[in-house]
Formats: structure tokens, C-alpha cells, sequence
């Protein structure tokens, strides 16, 4: 295309080169000598035609792909025993609120907040259409309670009946054990008896884990008789034995080692 429309006006030029033309002055015989070599060249001509991209590579045109699944729904069914911190539910916006004993995080994550059984309910005194998910410390017990409803106490908790003695038979029975404590404490250490320590209950910790308390674990010693010498900061010689005794191990073990091999 581009050739045709160049052809007409080379094939003027070049005719008017080849007529007969005398120059008026030295320099328009050079400029025509140079004209007469550059379209005299052998070299062939070239017609580039340029096409540039029809398709954007920046922006948001590369970037609406679909990503993995986001693992969105219920993680907990109804009636399903759950731990403080358990995720019950996830969503995208709130379509599920709640309840009681239940938190929301800032992605809408619906999680436990005490130990129980997960109930889906809906709740017309609160709201006509909104669903909720909560906690019962009972499998049977219903949601939503009555406004009215007596109180119910954290979880963890048992109801009990309270004393029906009446205050004076309290008092005594304190002062009484209070005296068996003192006589107690007054006698000599042979005339007492030994009782043998009960293994401490496993309680669930806030890691899901059964283990003893902190306070329990640092009287072990202490139950076991065994005597630590008290750490003094200054007392360099000790830390040196110290240090000494680990490098004897070290070696002697090395060589149980080599003697093996």
C-alpha cells in the first residue's frame, strides 16, 4: 500500500534527474551528484509497517483472576461441643450473628467464647430476620431464653443448694475445726500422721492442653525433698565447676561414642 502511493512521485523525480540540467554553480553540481548516488544505490527499498499491542499488560486487566477458595461456612454443626476459641462459622458479611457466649472477629469469623454446645437459632425480640449461632452449657437447653429467664451463670459452674444450718451451728463447727487445727499444729512431729499427697486433677488450659498449674509444677522439688543450693551472683567458683563438669561429660561421652565405632 505504502508502495503504491510512493511509486508516482519517485518515477517524476527520477525523470527529472535524468534530463539534461546544467548547474548554475559548484555547489548545486555536488548536491545533484549526491542526489544521483543515493537513487543510483543498489540497496533495496524497505516498506516497515509498525503494529503495536492490542492488549493491555498493566492495570486491572491482568489482575481479575480467580484465586483459591477462602474455606467460607460452618466449621461447626448443631448440638457440637466447641472450646473457648473454637471457630463455629465463616463468612463474608454478617449473614449470621452472634449470640450468646459467641464473639465475631473483624472478618465476620464467628468463634466460641466459653465451653458448651453450639445451637442455630433465630430470635424474633431482638430482630425479625436476623439468624444467630450461641453457646449452651447443656446439650437440651433451648435458644433463644425467655426475656424473664433466671440468669444463667458462667459456664464451668454447678448449682448448688445452700446450707440450711442455721448461723450459731455454723460458728461452732468452725471454732471446732479451728481448735482441732490448733491442737494439731502444737503436737510433735512423730504423734503426727503422714498423709500421702493426691495426684493433682488435670485442668484444661487456655492451650487445649491438660497439664498442672505453674504453681503446682514449682513445688515438685519441694514435695520431692529435694534441696537446691541458693544461687548467689557473685559466687564465680561455682559457675566454674559447673561449667568444668559439663565439659568432662562432653568428653567422656564422646568417647563411648568412638569406642563404639
Amino acid at each position: 500500500m505504502i508502495f503504491q502511493r510512493t511509486r508516482t512521485p519517485m518515477q517524476a523525480c527520477s525523470a527529472a534527474l535524468n534530463a539534461s540540467w546544467k548547474p548554475s554553480s559548484p555547489i548545486d553540481g555536488c548536491l545533484n551528484a549526491l542526489i544521483r548516488l543515493q537513487l543510483t544505490s543498489t540497496a533495496p527499498l524497505s516498506c516497515v509497517q509498525v503494529r503495536h499491542a492490542s492488549h493491555a499488560t498493566q492495570g486491572r486487566a491482568n489482575k481479575a483472576k480467580q484465586g483459591p477458595g477462602k474455606r467460607l461456612g460452618a466449621k461447626k454443626s448443631g448440638e457440637e461441643l466447641v472450646v473457648p476459641g473454637n471457630i463455629i462459622f465463616k463468612q463474608r458479611g454478617t449473614l449470621w450473628f452472634p449470640g450468646d457466649n459467641c464473639g465475631m472477629g473483624r472478618d465476620h469469623t464467628i468463634f466460641a467464647l466459653q465451653k458448651g454446645y453450639v445451637k442455630y437459632y433465630k430470635d424474633p425480640e431482638k430482630h425479625p430476620k436476623r439468624k444467630y449461632i450461641g453457646v449452651v452449657l447443656n446439650r437440651d437447653d433451648p435458644l433463644p431464653l425467655p426475656r424473664n429467664s433466671a440468669r444463667r451463670r458462667r459456664f464451668g459452674m454447678v448449682a448448688a443448694e445452700m446450707s440450711t444450718l442455721a448461723g450459731s451451728q455454723e460458728e461452732e463447727e468452725a471454732q471446732d475445726k479451728l481448735a482441732d487445727d490448733n491442737t494439731l499444729k502444737q503436737l510433735p512431729n512423730t504423734k503426727r500422721k503422714v498423709v500421702p499427697e493426691k495426684d493433682p486433677e488435670l485442668k484444661l488450659g487456655p492451650g487445649y492442653m491438660y497439664r498442672q498449674p505453674n504453681w503446682q509444677i514449682g513445688r515438685a522439688a519441694e514435695r520431692a525433698k529435694i534441696t537446691v543450693r541458693s544461687y548467689k551472683r557473685g559466687d564465680r567458683w561455682l559457675a566454674w565447676r559447673k561449667v568444668q563438669a559439663r565439659k568432662a561429660r562432653n568428653a567422656l561421652t564422646r568417647g563411648l561414642r568412638r569406642r563404639k565405632k
